[in-house]
């Protein structure tokens, strides 16, 4: 759903500060993962064990998401991991919003219209396509550090101070605030699974989830249901085009981004399955 632009709004300016301050500390330990592997392999085989896993398991994931998206009923059965989503979705919006000279009044969730947020300034032809656009790139960057359990830890902390920022902005939601505990609960518990092992697979799959989630939405919105609301028509009534054109454009965007964090996730994490968990007991180790 589209953002709303309201008159007045409260400033998270401290919370931003503590996202950026997450992220620059994260920083160079996924670089460190990432260039040390780059540097070392130029080429793009697939030669590991874990790597052909991995690429397995995000076609499974591609398939089995396409199909429960879609078939009445058992589709409900990604329903938390579908609010999750729209939560990073309305979470670009907010982001952006915030980095244009904006502020952020709120953040709801909705299990039947989606998500809105409600917002004063910032620049709409950035925040509009932010949402579609940005939970895509946190999906392909997701993908990216699914390839590695250590980097898979390194996001799953990323990803809450995102949760939180969410939070603070959804705190008057409950299903927000219950979407956010959740995934928060769901992402602690696999880090106590055989040394996280099992967290870069739940990592996988809310980046795959992610990464599609503007191509499904945006077939939905633009075909099925005809939302007249959706970021597309608002965008198309601003600044032209057609709902349908910008809607596919966001598309294709949002699966290159997908093919890129595969492709880097190959070039950067060739270890295999003894190598990631040996690594990821040497880094906040749980077991």
């Amino acid at each position: 759903m589209a953002p709303v632009y309201e008159k007045t709004g409260v400033f998270t300016g401290q919370l931003v500060r503590s996202a950026r301050a997450a992220v620059v500390a994260a920083g160079p330990e996924v670089a460190r993962f990432a260039t040390r592997d780059i540097l070392s392999r130029r080429d793009l085989t697939v030669s590991s064990d874990s790597q052909k896993v991995t690429l397995g398991v995000i076609a499974a994931y591609v398939v089995v998401i396409a199909i429960l998206w879609n078939v009445p009923y058992v589709r409900w059965s990604l329903w938390p991991f579908k609010m999750l989503v729209i939560a990073f979705h309305e979470f670009g919006h907010a982001i952006t919003a915030v980095l244009t000279g904006g502020h952020v009044k709120s953040i709801s969730l909705d299990p039947r219209e989606g998500g809105v947020t409600h917002m004063v300034g910032g620049k709409s032809a950035i925040t509009l396509p932010a949402g579609y656009l940005g939970s895509s790139f946190i999906g392909a960057l997701l993908i990216f550090c699914g390839f590695n359990i250590v980097a898979s830890k390194i996001a799953s902390l990323v990803l809450a101070v995102c949760f939180l920022l969410t939070l603070w902005w959804g705190k008057r939601d409950w299903l927000t605030i219950l979407t956010i505990l959740l995934a928060i609960g769901l992402l602690v518990a696999c880090w106590f699974i055989v040394h996280a092992e099992a967290l870069r697979f739940v990592v996988l799959f809310i980046g795959v989830m992610s990464s599609l989630y503007s191509v499904w939405d945006i077939c939905d919105d633009l075909i099925l249901r005809k939302v007249n609301s959706s970021d597309a028509s608002v965008f198309a009534q601003r600044y032209g085009g057609s709902s349908q054109c910008w809607g596919v454009i966001w598309s294709i965007i949002s699966v290159l981004f997908m093919a890129a964090g595969i492709i880097a996730g190959i070039a950067a994490f060739p270890q295999s399955f003894a190598q990631q968990e040996s690594d990821s007991k040497n880094f906040l180790p749980t077991r």
